[in-house]
């Protein structure tokens, strides 16, 4: 098969032996000769003119177009075990869908937003994926991803095509174990000063505003702990360690799972949660069903 000149299965030779590091070891691990895999990438190198390999000491290492194409090396044949995957998928009759989800964004949001694709008539394998929000924007860009939840938008630019599809947003309350709303809730606001509180990472979209509502209403709490994993911060508070600020469309789960209740209500203070693509027009079945189902859902 080729793709601009392109053979894939020199381009599959060059990728083992850039692995190896050795034309013989390539050759050992693949089971051929080695003047077939030097023939290969021979072949390759023609094709393309430039020289993809260098001896430096005792290995052979890509040279900067090397590096350059075997980045792009990596991506092709990523794509193809993914679209292998989907095509056995879809053998078992299951939708593949790959959500790349921000550290961010509340565990329990992000259930609510995933659990559409269950209510489909067709079977979905929902496969996600949770990393910083930079990272999860590389991987929509290389189409590792199909979507990505999270709490913020994000900028297009020439290097980095996304779009921005606002799900809806909810107004914030503060959460806290009953003992510690006994002992701050009272003149709400007010009585949070010094209180011990559990707050984002200064690098979440939503930390900033917090400090604002905080500054306006001249509160400095105690803050005994800064976490970029939401997962991370609700572990703590269910201890009873801090108090934390949660969606208001959250508070009957976080009352169930970590025995929180409301200190009382930012009312100016707002989390939004967008889904971001990297296509105007959503065509994953799995994606449009989740949107068309969100789009909202958390307004308050």
């Amino acid at each position: 098969m080729k793709t601009s000149g392109i053979n894939f299965r020199h381009l599959y030779f060059f990728r083992v032996v850039a692995a190896e590091g050795s034309v013989t070891r390539a050759a050992e691990r693949l089971g051929l000769a080695i003047q077939t895999i030097s023939a290969q990438l021979s072949a390759l190198e023609q094709s393309v003119g430039k020289q993809l390999l260098t001896q430096q000491g005792r290995r052979l290492v890509p040279t900067e177009a090397g590096r350059v194409a075997l980045t792009y090396a990596e991506q092709i044949f990523e794509l193809g075990d993914r679209m292998q995957e989907a095509l056995n998928e879809a053998d078992a009759g299951r939708m593949r869908l790959t959500v790349g989800i921000s550290d961010s964004l509340p565990k329990l949001i992000a259930y609510r937003l995933l659990r559409t694709a269950f209510e489909m008539k067709s079977p979905v394998k929902l496969v996600c994926v949770e990393r910083e929000f930079e990272s999860l924007l590389a991987d929509l860009a290389l189409h590792k991803l199909d979507v990505v939840l999270t709490d913020r938008s994000v900028r297009a630019s020439a290097s980095l095509r996304v779009y921005n599809h606002l799900l809806g947003e909810s107004e914030m309350l503060l959460f806290g174990s009953p003992a510690l709303v006994r002992k701050h809730g009272r003149n709400f606001p007010r009585n949070l000063q010094h209180a011990p509180m559990l707050l984002p990472t200064r690098n979440n979209a939503l930390r900033g505003r917090i400090d604002e509502w905080l500054l306006k209403h001249d509160v400095r709490p105690d803050v005994v702990g800064e976490f970029e994993d939401n997962a991370m911060l609700t572990t703590f508070a269910r201890d009873g360690l801090g108090l934390f600020f949660a969606p208001a469309g959250l508070e009957i789960d976080i009352k169930t799972q970590y025995g929180a209740i409301p200190a009382g209500a930012a009312t100016e203070l707002r989390e939004q949660f967008y889904a971001i693509s990297s296509e105007r027009r959503i065509r994953h079945p799995a994606v449009e069903a989740i949107m068309a189902a969100n789009t909202g859902l958390f307004t308050v």
